[in-house]
C-alpha cells in the first residue's frame, strides 16, 4: 500500500475523529483511580464514543475483543481488558483507542498513573510524553520520517530508558494501519520524504529497562521481557507545510 495524502475534505473529517478522540481520553482520564478494573475502563470508553456518534476502531479489529486497549505496569500494548483485573495504587496504565467518524480513523494513546506513583514512574510517564513532542519537531514537509524515529530515540536514551523495537507507529485514513510504518528508534536510511496532507500515528512505546519484549498467550498482550514499566504516548498527527497539527489534542 502506499503512502496517501489526504484530501482538504479527508483531513476535515480525520480533524473531527481526533477532537472526539481527545474528548474521550480526556473523560477517561477522570475516571482513573484505585480499584477500578479495567474491564470499567473498556466499558466507559466504548459508551463515549458511541454516544459521540462513532464507532471504536479497535473492537473486533483482527478479533481483538475490547474497544480500549487497557495496559498495566509492564504491559505495553494491546492489554485486554477484565472485569477481575484491579487497579491498584502506585500502578501506570496506558490507554490506547481509537475511533471512526464518518469511515475516517483517529489513533491516540495516553499513560496515566493510579494515585500516588513512584518518582521513577512519572518519569518514565512524562519522558515518554515529551518524546512525541521531540520526534514531532520533524513531522514536518521536506523532512525524513526516520529524523522522526532518531528525535524520539535520542531523548528517551538519554533519559536512560529503551524505545520497544517490535512495534512501530504508522500511516493512519480511512484505514487504521496504512503505510509508511513508524519507528520509534533511527533504523538504516533516511526513510520517505514527509509531504504536506500526510496523516501519520507518531507513537513512543518505551521501556524502564531494556527493549526486548514478547507476546503473552492471549496473543494480544505485549509484556516487557524484563518486566519493568511500560508507558505508551500517541496522537494522529498531519503534515503540513508549516508546523504539523495534532490531530487528537484538544
Amino acid at each position: 500500500m502506499a503512502v496517501t495524502v489526504k484530501s482538504q475534505r479527508e483531513i476535515n473529517l480525520m480533524r473531527d475523529a481526533g477532537k472526539i478522540l481527545a474528548e474521550v481520553h480526556n473523560q477517561l482520564a477522570e475516571i482513573i483511580a484505585p480499584g477500578i478494573t479495567t474491564l470499567d475502563i473498556d466499558r466507559k470508553g466504548e459508551e463515549l464514543i458511541r454516544k459521540a456518534g462513532c464507532r471504536p476502531s479497535f473492537k473486533g479489529y483482527e478479533g481483538y475483543p475490547a474497544s480500549i486497549c487497557v495496559s498495566v505496569n509492564d504491559e505495553v500494548v494491546h492489554g485486554i481488558p477484565n472485569k477481575k483485573h484491579h487497579l491498584f495504587e502506585g500502578d501506570i496504565v496506558s490507554l490506547d483507542a481509537g475511533v471512526i467518524y464518518q469511515d475516517y480513523q483517529s489513533d491516540a494513546a495516553r499513560t496515566y498513573g493510579v494515585g500516588k506513583i513512584s518518582e521513577e514512574s512519572q518519569k518514565l510517564i512524562d519522558v515518554t510524553k515529551e518524546s512525541f513532542f521531540r520526534g514531532i519537531e520533524y513531522a514536518r514537509a521536506g523532512k525524513h520520517l526516520y529524523e522522526i524515529s532518531s528525535a524520539i530515540q535520542k531523548y528517551v536514551e538519554a533519559n536512560g530508558f529503551s524505545v520497544v523495537r517490535d512495534l512501530v507507529g504508522h500511516g493512519i485514513g480511512r484505514e487504521m494501519h496504512e503505510e509508511p510504518q513508524i519507528p520509534n528508534y533511527k533504523p538504516i536510511g533516511r526513510g520517505i520524504k514527509l509531504c504536506a496532507g500526510m496523516t501519520l500515528a507518531i507513537e513512543p512505546m518505551v521501556n524502564a529497562g531494556k527493549y526486548e519484549v514478547w507476546f503473552l498467550e492471549d496473543d494480544w498482550t505485549v509484556v516487557t521481557r524484563d518486566g519493568s514499566k511500560s508507558a505508551h504516548y500517541e496522537n494522529t498527527v498531519l503534515i503540513t507545510d508549516g508546523d504539523p497539527e495534532i490531530l487528537s489534542l484538544v
